[in-house]
């Protein structure tokens, strides 16, 4: 079995993956209540009351202080932007439609597969490119907006 180590995370990051956790216990939460014969629209108000109080939030600091760091060209930072309008849709629809098992399913994958790839492409990505100067700049509005934060998740 090949041995991995863990990444080094730079510090400008560890507030967004420090989120990422909260984000893929959400995924998990969905599939978990689905296979439980949760109401939907109980999963609904759930995703949606965490998406207003946290992702939606965390996605705008996430374009503002790293993806801004990369060319609008970069194709990593197109990727991030794609799948968070992606899942900015499946929300949406997901207002509308607020007992659809399916759209939630599509949502937990979406959301789980976008903090995967941010986790172990992304971040390493912008890790390498980034200068020291640019990543403490990342780090100090982090660390002077707060943006380390209590989470509206919550278990029942």
């Amino acid at each position: 079995m090949k041995e991995t180590n863990p990444i080094k995370r730079s510090k400008a990051f560890v507030p967004f993956s420090r989120d990422h956790h909260f984000g893929l216990l959400l995924a998990w939460k969905i599939r978990q209540d689905i296979q439980n014969k949760v109401a939907a629209e109980y999963i609904n108000n759930y995703v949606l009351t965490f998406f207003d109080t946290d992702l939606r939030k965390h996605f705008k600091e996430e374009e503002e202080l790293i993806l801004s760091k990369l060319s609008y060209k970069d194709a990593l930072r197109k990727q991030a932007e794609m799948e968070h309008q992606k899942i900015y849709h499946i929300i949406d629809s997901l207002r509308e439609k607020k007992t659809d098992t399916a759209l939630l399913t599509e949502f937990a994958r979406a959301l789980q597969n976008h903090i995967r790839f941010e986790e172990r492409n992304l971040f390493n990505y912008m890790q390498e490119k980034l200068t020291d100067q640019e990543l403490d700049e990342v780090s100090l509005h982090v660390k002077q907006n707060n943006i380390s934060k209590q989470h509206t998740l919550f278990v029942r």
